[in-house]
C-alpha cells in the first residue's frame, strides 16, 4: 500500500515536478507544449466567438488560467483553457441578462467565471467532489449531444455569412436564419466551407499535421490577399496587443444571485469534462489522480480567468489527448503552451486582423463532431428505461430551453434524482424456497415451494430507511399472509446494510402488529452495523434469540426447535 503524499505536495502539487523530470521528459514536454499551443491559439479565438465575446478574451483565458491549472491540478497532461461546452454554456447563460455587444456582457462573463471557480474550489477544499457525481452518465450524454447539436447549428449561419438573431428562443432564431439563406455572403460561405473541408481532409490524410494552424494561416493570408474584409466579409479585426490587465472582478450581489444556478451547472459540466480526460489519461499513464485536488486546480483556474478578464475555462479533451500523445510527462508542457500564447499576445496579434470569422465557425464545427454520439442515447435505453428516459428528456429539454441550455441539464439532473428516489422506494423483495442446489432462492422465479408450512422466508434487498420502510412493512405483512399456516416471518437480511430511526420504528410496530395475529418476526444474515443500532435502541432484546441466525438453514432449524417459545419478548 502506497503512503499518501506529504501535505506540502498535496497543497502545492507543482513541487513534485522535480521528481518527474529527465532529459527525455523535458524534451517531450517541450514538443507537447508547442503542439498544444498551435491548436489552442486558434481554438481560443473560436471559442470566444462561441461565447459571444471578443476574440482576445479567448486568448486571455488560455494564458494565466492554463498556468494556474497546471500548478495546482493533479493530472499532468490536462490542458486547461477555453472549451466548446463551457463557452456555449457561458454565452447562453448570459443572454437573458445583457446584450452580447454591451460591456455588461463581458462583465457578467467574468463574474460567472469567478462564481463557478469559487464553487469548484469550495467543493475541492471540503473534499466534497463526490457531489459532482450526482450528474449521471445518461444525463451528461443527453446534454452533451444536445449542446453539440446547438453549437453546430449556431455556427452554420456564421459559416455561410448569414446574420442569425439572438433571442430567448434558439430554435426560432435558427429557423429565421434558414429563411434568410438567400442573403448568404458568397465569399464568406467559400471561406467557411473551404476551411471546414480542409480541416476534414487534413484530419483524414495528414493526422499528424497541425491542421487548425495550417487552415488559419492559409485563410488569413488569402483573406488579406483578396481584401475579404473590405468586400463585406467578417474578420477578427484588431486584437489588443499586450497582456490582460489583472484585477479583482466587479462584484454585483444581485447579478451573482441570478447567475448562481448557471455557475453551478458550469462547475458541474466543466468538471465532468475534465474528469473524463483525467481518468482516460491517468489510466494509460498509471499516474495517481485526485478528484478533489483537480477540483481545486480547475476552480483556481476559473478564478484566474476572472482576474484576467476572461470567460470560464475547463480542461479540453482534445487538447489534453494531444498533450499526452505528443509526449507530455509533466505540467511543464502547459506552461510552455502558455508561453506561446504570451508571445502571440505580445507580438503576433496584428497578423490575426484578416482572419475570417467563418473560419472560426469551421473550427468549432470541426471540433464538435467529436462530441456528437447519438448511439449513446440508444445505449442508455439498453441499460434501462430510467436511464433512457433521463438521457432523452435531457436531450429534448436542452434543445427546447436553448439558448438557456443550463436549464436542460438541471431538468435532467432533477429527473434522474427523482427516478433514483422512485427506484429506492420500490426495493426488490422475494419469497424464498429451497433450490435443488441447496441455496434459498426466489420462490416464484424458480417455481419452488415454501420450506416450511409455518415459516415463510422474505428476502429484502435494500437498506431499511425512511425511503424503504413502507415497502418493507407491506412486503412483511404480505409474507405473513402468504398462506394460512404461517406463524413466523423470517427476514433474509443480508441485503440490509443500514437502518435508520424510521426503519427501527417500522420494525417495532411490525412486531406488535404480528403479535396481534399470533405471528412472529425473525431475522437471519443481519450485518454488524445493523445489529449495533438495534442493540443501542433496545430493539435487539425485543427480537430475542430469533435475530441472530446467520443463514436461512440455521434459522429454520432454530425456529422449528423453539416453535412454542418463538414469540419475541417485550
Amino acid at each position: 500500500m502506497t503512503s499518501p503524499p506529504p501535505l506540502i505536495d498535496r497543497l502545492l502539487p507543482f513541487l513534485a515536478w522535480r521528481r518527474q523530470w529527465s532529459a527525455a521528459s523535458l524534451r517531450g514536454d517541450l514538443i507537447a507544449g508547442v503542439a498544444v499551443a498551435l491548436m489552442m491559439i486558434p481554438q481560443s479565438l473560436a471559442y470566444a466567438q462561441l461565447a459571444s465575446l471578443p476574440p482576445h478574451v479567448g486568448l486571455y483565458a488560455a494564458l494565466l488560467p492554463a498556468i494556474v491549472a497546471a500548478l495546482f491540478g493533479s493530472c499532468a497532461q490536462l490542458s486547461t483553457g477555453p472549451v466548446a461546452l463551457t463557452s456555449i454554456l457561458s454565452g447562453a447563460s448570459l443572454l437573458p441578462f445583457a446584450d452580447p455587444a454591451s460591456p455588461a456582457f463581458l462583465t457578467l462573463a467574468i463574474l460567472l467565471a469567478l462564481l463557478s471557480g469559487l464553487i469548484q474550489l469550495a467543493l475541492g477544499a471540503l473534499r466534497a467532489g463526490w457531489l459532482l457525481n450526482l450528474l449521471s452518465r445518461p444525463v451528461l450524454t443527453g446534454f452533451i449531444n444536445a449542446a453539440a447539436l446547438i453549437i453546430g447549428l449556431s455556427q452554420l449561419p456564421a459559416l455561410l455569412g448569414v446574420v442569425m438573431p439572438q433571442s430567448t428562443h434558439f430554435l426560432i432564431d435558427f429557423w429565421t436564419a434558414l429563411e434568410a439563406l438567400d442573403t448568404a455572403h458568397p465569399l464568406s460561405a467559400a471561406f467557411g466551407a473551404g476551411a471546414l473541408l480542409a480541416l476534414l481532409l487534413l484530419k483524414r490524410f495528414a493526422p499528424g499535421f497541425p491542421a487548425v494552424l495550417i487552415v488559419v494561416a492559409c485563410a488569413t493570408a488569402t483573406s488579406a490577399a483578396v481584401g475579404y474584409g473590405s468586400r463585406g466579409g467578417a474578420v477578427v479585426g484588431a486584437i489588443p496587443a499586450g497582456l490582460p490587465v489583472l484585477g479583482v472582478p466587479e462584484f454585483d450581489w444581485n447579478a451573482a444571485v441570478a447567475l448562481i444556478p448557471a455557475a453551478f451547472v458550469i462547475a458541474l459540466v466543466s468538471f465532468m469534462e475534465a474528469t473524463s480526460s483525467a481518468k482516460l489519461i491517468c489510466g494509460k499513464s498509471g499516474q495517481d489522480w485526485d478528484q478533489n485536488q483537480e477540483l481545486i486546480g480547475q476552480g483556481l483556474a476559473k478564478i484566474a480567468a476572472a482576474i484576467s478578464g476572461a470567460l470560464p475555462v475547463s480542461a479540453s479533451f482534445s487538447r489534453s489527448a494531444l498533450n499526452y500523445v505528443s509526449g507530455a510527462r509533466s505540467s511543464l508542457s502547459s506552461l510552455i503552451a502558455a508561453a506561446c500564447v504570451l508571445v502571440t499576445l505580445l507580438y503576433l496579434t496584428p497578423l490575426l486582423w484578416h482572419l475570417p470569422k467563418p473560419v472560426l465557425a469551421a473550427i468549432i464545427l470541426h471540433v464538435i463532431t467529436g462530441l456528437i454520439d447519438f448511439r449513446a442515447l440508444g445505449r442508455a435505453w439498453q441499460a434501462g428505461r430510467d436511464d433512457g428516459l433521463a438521457s432523452t428528456l435531457t436531450f429534448i429539454g436542452t434543445l427546447v430551453f436553448a439558448p438557456n441550455i443550463q436549464n436542460g441539464v438541471v431538468a435532467g439532473l432533477l429527473l434522474s434524482l427523482a427516478l433514483m428516489l422512485y427506484r429506492e422506494m420500490r426495493p426488490r423483495t422475494a419469497l424464498l424456497g429451497l433450490h435443488p442446489d441447496g441455496t434459498y432462492r426466489d420462490l416464484a422465479r424458480f417455481g419452488l415451494e415454501h420450506p416450511d408450512p409455518a415459516i415463510v422466508i422474505l428476502r429484502f434487498d435494500s437498506p431499511l430507511t425512511f425511503v424503504t420502510a413502507a415497502a418493507f412493512e407491506r412486503a412483511a405483512l404480505a409474507a405473513a399472509a402468504a398462506h394460512s399456516g404461517v406463524h413466523t416471518v423470517l427476514i433474509s437480511a443480508a441485503g440490509i446494510n443500514m437502518i435508520d430511526a424510521t426503519g427501527l420504528h417500522t420494525l417495532s410496530m411490525l412486531i406488535e402488529r404480528l403479535r396481534g395475529t399470533n405471528k412472529n418476526l425473525a431475522f437471519c444474515g443481519l450485518k454488524k452495523q445493523v445489529i449495533d443500532v438495534m442493540q443501542k435502541t433496545g430493539l435487539w432484546l425485543r427480537l430475542g434469540p430469533h435475530a441472530d441466525y446467520r443463514t436461512e438453514h440455521q434459522a429454520l432449524e432454530g425456529l422449528r426447535q423453539d416453535a412454542p417459545e418463538a414469540t419475541p419478548k417485550r
